[in-house]
């Protein structure tokens, strides 16, 4: 049923429902604001997502008692709200929130998405955020849609008839656009120390940020690079025109890009719009570590908050505040150490913005181990690379203080030396 407003489009809403959110640049503002409006005669409201972007006026003070919040990646937009106990964290894989949402785990009454307009035939596309949402949409009972010009059609799992919408309306708003910023140094660095372990017909997982743009920016020298990854951003763009990436000597899904959702500019969406190369998939596939080892030479590229003196890596918490998520580190991680020459990285600047280090003698109490000491093989900051892999705890803690900051190393040496018991760092 076609609507005039996103008002119209969620009179269907009812109190008790479960409501999905499409993901990240994808997120429907107009509908979850409508939604918001009418909270006064709404209640029992649970809100699933992961990272979304625009404002979430749901998790305001004043509709705590309508609407419950279930975030399984918390980004800015909710971080307060969950400071503030005001919404719950639900830990999990990347790759199993649609098993969850298929299995009724993570039930789905109501899904709220952004689509591209329809082709002759009546298909319309979920853009920029397959993800987990195509699974909320063949679960869900009701699916609500804004359909948006400025979307981009993208190939791939995303393809949804008009016909399964139950309301939908059509309006023109710019597509949530997140620019690049300038280097730093220290990130330059990482880039480098990255750019190095990277060999030719490499297969790419790199999220978004500083240290992912800074290794695409170091990589122009490269041949034959391929791209299987959850997310990614502007940062491709210049090694596909060069010719850096082509993805022909992937071992799977040859000659195509691979990837669950994409946050970055205009050029972004407008590079990747009707553009056959790219192929928006189901992440619950392009997260599974059984696909991802299939690819020879996988690199994965993962940040962390911090990383202790055994290489146990903390990147979804500051202590016991939750900070953002699980995500698809450990998918990828597990994935790229599984894979036939591949290299699982955990790369991270050496000290925090305050100055503190960001390898410690231990982890902040309360804090979430994402990747175990087991899973780690590199650790990269700027003051260089860290192999970790089949070393004893003594021996890692040593190749950690020799990347950390040197105005940290004594301190954590003293720590080290404490901890087992003798003199065997400098």
């Amino acid at each position: 049923m076609k609507v005039n407003s996103a008002a119209q489009a969620v009179e269907v809403i009812k109190p008790g429902h479960n409501i999905y959110i499409h993901t990240a640049a994808a997120t429907p503002e107009g509908l979850v604001k409508a939604m918001t409006d009418r909270a006064p005669e709404l209640y029992d409201i649970d809100i699933y997502h992961l990272h979304t972007e625009g404002e979430a006026p749901y998790t305001a003070e004043e509709h705590q008692d309508t609407f419950q919040t279930h975030s399984m990646f918390i980004g800015g937009n909710v971080r307060k709200a969950h400071k503030e106990g005001r919404a719950h964290f639900i830990p999990c894989f990347l790759s199993e929130v649609p098993i969850m949402i298929r299995r009724g785990i993570i039930p789905v009454d109501v899904a709220m998405i952004q689509v591209s307009p329809p082709d002759s035939h009546g298909y319309c596309t979920l853009g920029v955020s397959v993800d987990a949402t195509k699974a909320a949409i063949y679960c869900a009972d009701i699916v609500i849609a804004q359909i948006n010009p400025n979307m981009p059609r993208t190939h791939g799992d995303g393809l949804v008839h008009i016909s399964k919408f139950d309301r939908y309306y059509e309006e023109t708003t710019d597509i949530f656009e997140l620019p690049s910023h300038e280097l730093t140094d220290e990130e330059k660095k990482i880039g480098m120390h990255i750019a190095g372990m990277i060999e030719d017909r490499s297969t790419l997982q790199m999220g978004i940020g500083a240290i992912p743009d800074a290794v695409l920016s170091c990589l122009e020298g490269h041949k034959d690079l391929g791209v299987h990854t959850e997310m990614f951003s502007d940062g491709v763009i210049p090694l596909i025109e060069k010719g850096v990436i082509n993805n022909s000597y992937k071992s799977k899904h040859k000659d195509v890009l691979v990837s669950g959702f994409m946050i970055g500019t205009k050029k972004l969406y407008d590079f990747v719009d009707d553009n056959p190369m790219i192929r928006m998939l189901d992440i619950q596939y392009v997260n599974d570590t059984a696909v991802i080892r299939k690819q020879h030479k996988m690199v994965s590229i993962n940040s962390a908050i911090e990383v202790d003196l055994t290489g146990q890596v903390c990147a979804d918490s500051i202590g016991t505040r939750m900070y953002s998520g699980v995500g698809g580190q450990m998918d990828f991680i597990r994935g790229a150490s599984l894979s036939e020459g591949g290299k699982p990285i955990i790369a991270l600047p050496s000290t925090t913005r305050r100055g503190g280090s960001k390898i410690v003698p231990i982890l902040q109490p309360g804090a979430g181990v994402v990747t175990t000491r087991a899973h780690v093989q590199y650790v990269v900051t700027e003051f260089g690379i860290a192999n970790l892999y089949g070393k004893n705890l003594k021996q890692r803690a040593q190749a950690l203080i020799n990347i950390s900051h040197p105005d940290h190393r004594e301190e954590l040496s003293r720590a080290a030396n404490e901890r087992f018991n003798g003199h065997y760092f400098k």
